[in-house]
């Protein structure tokens, strides 16, 4: 598929703002194990799912949560900068911690950037798909693109490893979270690189268009069992 220059251009600009974001980390989160009887949905992503440059609550992922206040309870553990590779670290953990029934999984974007082997990104990604279906979580699998400057080759490669983890694994996928978006400079901050608070609500629409039926899945399951009481003689 022929990309546009506008495309490259914002997917360039893009690939700079991630790396001078890195290392930037969103608030800690308590733990929600079990919390208000809701399930968790944990959010495992990089600074386009961290709100970066607008106020929290404006962000898709807090969007996410007021949607669904009285059902689930929503965890960002999205960190700008994260590779595959941190994402994999921190994940027992934050399993541990918040016992989510439904994990989205939004890395890679840094690997890719940062020339790091696809082989490696990918087997990072089925090491933290690996770890949520032992736990039975589900998962939704959110891409990103990278700037064809790193070559044709090598992107057309980067976003394969989304599809094949997709298809092997039998799992949602998001090709681009940023679909929409991008490319609507009404929609974008003064850097022309991040989403507005404006944009916020297209985002999660677009995030939607795969999460719904996942969620719905998790609240299905999530439900008491009827209770069968024996008729009296």
């Amino acid at each position: 598929m022929r990309v546009t220059q506008p495309v490259y251009v914002f997917i360039c600009l893009l690939a700079v703002t991630l790396i001078l974001n890195s290392g930037e980390i969103l608030a800690d989160q308590p733990d929600t194990t079990e919390r208000e009887g809701k399930p968790t949905v944990l959010i495992w992503g990089d600074s386009l799912s961290a709100a970066y440059g607008i106020p929290v609550e404006s962000g898709w992922v807090s969007l996410l949560q007021a949607k669904y206040q009285d059902e689930l309870s929503i965890v960002n553990g999205s960190i700008s900068g994260e590779t595959t590779q941190g994402g994999l670290t921190r994940l027992p953990d934050a399993l541990k911690r918040h016992n989510p029934r439904l994990l989205v999984l939004g890395l890679g974007a840094n690997d890719g950037l940062r020339g790091i082997k696809l082989v490696v990104m990918q087997e990072n990604l089925q090491a933290m798909i690996d770890l949520a279906r032992k736990q039975d979580i589900a998962v939704v699998l959110i891409g990103i693109r990278i700037p064809l400057n790193y070559g044709f080759a090598y992107t057309r490669k980067f976003e394969q490893v989304y599809v094949d983890l997709a298809e092997s694994n039998k799992l949602p996928l998001l090709p681009f979270l940023l679909e929409g978006v991008a490319l609507d400079y009404d929609l974008m901050q003064a850097d022309g690189l991040h989403p507005t608070a404006a944009a916020q609500p297209t985002v999660l629409a677009h995030v939607m268009t795969v999460l719904a039926p996942a969620i719905s899945a998790i609240l299905e399951k999530a439900k008491p069992a009827p209770v069968s009481v024996d008729a009296a003689d």
